[in-house]
């Protein structure tokens, strides 16, 4: 990974191949390691830029609080010190939230939004002050709080559970309560998707247990033009789970302009 000094943080990335540059933003509480699998796929293909979100992986955070507008403002940093005025955008889960601030906030740098077991909608009060506590729960106790709850959610696999707790094993309990303070204060995006002048690609699982399938089918009636690809018996974790049918869809999706 390599580390670039970004509003005021240390922001790890790398790069794999060339052609049409696409950011794969990594979801909660994980880091960029979880696309491997899409960047062997794709990287003949496409310039492939994965990030270690502010707080996760190789990553610094700020001490002070901060918002998914400010990861969003680091994406945007990492672009123009790679001098990329546009790129495809791929989040998952937490990442598809940061991609859309991106796209409020840089809807012009937008080639096109790609979601990934992800929603547009904030939390309830109540989905709001459980975040405040379990990040109050991570910094007391560490990240195994969050590990142990989240495992059975993120995938039936065993396999896959495994590799996913060792990268949420590794990661800091600063950031893991960072990200969920963040995404506690995060507003509502319908209107980025309703009002999107960019393509959308929406997939998801219909076994996901922690984003349910009907949240992507309420994605796709805010934008009758955006594409809604379901994959059947997977979870939380598409890309790890079928990365296979995750990095066809991609590769369709981030066609040259």
């Amino acid at each position: 990974m390599n580390i670039v000094p970004v509003n005021g943080i240390d922001l790890a990335y790398a790069q794999h191949g060339t052609g049409v540059p696409v950011v794969l933003i990594h979801g909660f509480p994980l880091d960029h390691s979880i696309w491997r699998q899409t960047i062997e796929v794709l990287k003949d293909s496409y310039r492939l830029i994965v990030v270690d979100l502010r707080g996760f992986g190789g990553s610094s955070a700020p001490d002070s609080a901060y918002s998914l507008e400010d990861m969003a403002a680091d994406i945007a940093g990492l672009l123009d010190h790679l001098e990329l005025e546009k790129a495809t955008l791929v989040g998952h889960s937490m990442g598809g939230y940061i991609a859309l601030a991106f796209a409020r906030l840089y809807p012009q740098r937008v080639s096109g939004l790609a979601l990934v077991a992800s929603q547009p909608l904030a939390d309830t009060p109540e989905q709001k002050q459980g975040r405040y506590d379990t990040a109050g729960k991570v910094v007391e106790g560490g990240v195994g709080i969050v590990r142990d709850a989240m495992l059975p959610k993120l995938s039936a696999d065993a396999k896959i559970q495994e590799a996913i707790s060792k990268i949420i094993t590794r990661q800091t309990s600063a950031g893991v309560a960072g990200a969920l303070k963040a995404m506690a204060e995060r507003a509502d995006s319908s209107s980025i998707l309703s009002e999107a002048q960019f393509p959308i690609l929406i997939v998801h699982g219909d076994a996901d247990l922690l984003i349910p399938i009907e949240r992507a089918e309420q994605m796709k009636a805010l934008n009758s033009a955006a594409e809604l690809v379901v994959l059947n018996g997977i979870g939380h974790m598409p890309m790890m789970e079928a990365p296979g049918d995750v990095a066809k869809e991609i590769a369709k999706f981030a066609l040259p302009e």
